[in-house]
């Protein structure tokens, strides 16, 4: 690399573990013009600042190339793949079982943009247009699953798709998901117990004024919270909803990848 690094750059180590999940092609292709790694800067390089793809600077590759790489990771479902491993690796070193049984959901309304518009959908809690993101992690705030609607559907109506996903990806592990106030209601229930899973409403004590704690309900917002480092997830800026969901798995991954940089340079 001749330019000088950005904050965003990945290092060597972490470089060394992602490579196998982003070769769709041989590294020596015949049609592979630029660098790998380069690319992937690129892409993080955007997931980090929130510009737009034409803005990228001139120093990484052709932005159209970076784009059409991305796409192409995003679709493969890379980075997801990429999470979930670092799931399971974050679990072994925090001394828990690789798979976990105890899944949290809640969901998280992005306003939208002149892009994202014709999906977008009216919160009328929130009051903002947008893109709902419903995310659903383990006790350690690691991403197991999500998914994006418009921001008129009801969290509740979520609920067998998210337990669906959540079963499948853990191969039937988890069976109780927690879930906040906005996943009240009997069909909600029978929507979990269809998927064998048990949905635990956890509610705000009566009488208790201004904010109050739940436990473990705080997991799945902090997991919302680190999103936020990435500028690009701060507004619903993608005109195809796949491209939102594999913005949010790289992000996962970035952050368990940092987390985990110790073992990383283990494994290099």
């Amino acid at each position: 690399m001749t330019r000088r690094a950005y904050p965003s750059d990945v290092d060597d180590e972490t470089f060394a573990f992602m490579r196998p999940y982003l070769l769709l092609a041989p590294e020596d292709a015949r049609q592979r013009v630029y660098a790998l790694r380069e690319v992937l800067n690129a892409i993080l390089w955007i997931a980090r600042t929130g510009s737009p793809w034409a803005f990228l600077p001139h120093d990484f590759p052709p932005y159209k190339i970076v784009h059409q790489q991305a796409m192409r990771w995003f679709e493969r479902g890379c980075f997801e793949n990429m999470a979930h491993d670092l799931r399971l690796l974050t679990r072994e070193d925090a001394l828990r079982d690789g798979v976990p049984t105890v899944a949290i959901i809640d969901s998280r309304t992005l306003q939208s943009t002149p892009e994202s518009g014709a999906r977008a959908g009216y919160d009328g809690a929130k009051r903002r247009k947008g893109s709902k993101i419903h995310l659903a992690v383990d006790t350690l705030g690691n991403a197991i699953t999500l998914l994006v609607t418009p921001a008129d559907e009801q969290d509740r109506a979520q609920v067998y798709d998210l337990c669906r996903h959540i079963r499948e990806i853990t191969g039937g592990n988890v069976d109780v998901v927690l879930a906040d106030q906005g996943y009240t209601g009997e069909q909600a229930q029978v929507d979990a117990a269809v998927n064998e899973v048990e949905l635990v409403v956890m509610k705000r004590p009566r009488g208790e004024p201004g904010f109050v704690l739940l436990p473990r309900r705080w997991v799945v917002e902090r997991s919302i919270a680190w999103t936020a480092r990435f500028r690009r997830l701060a507004r619903d800026l993608e005109r195809l909803a796949q491209t939102l969901v594999g913005f949010h798995w790289l992000a996962f991954a970035v952050l368990l990848s940092h987390k985990l940089s110790p073992i990383l340079q283990t494994l290099a």
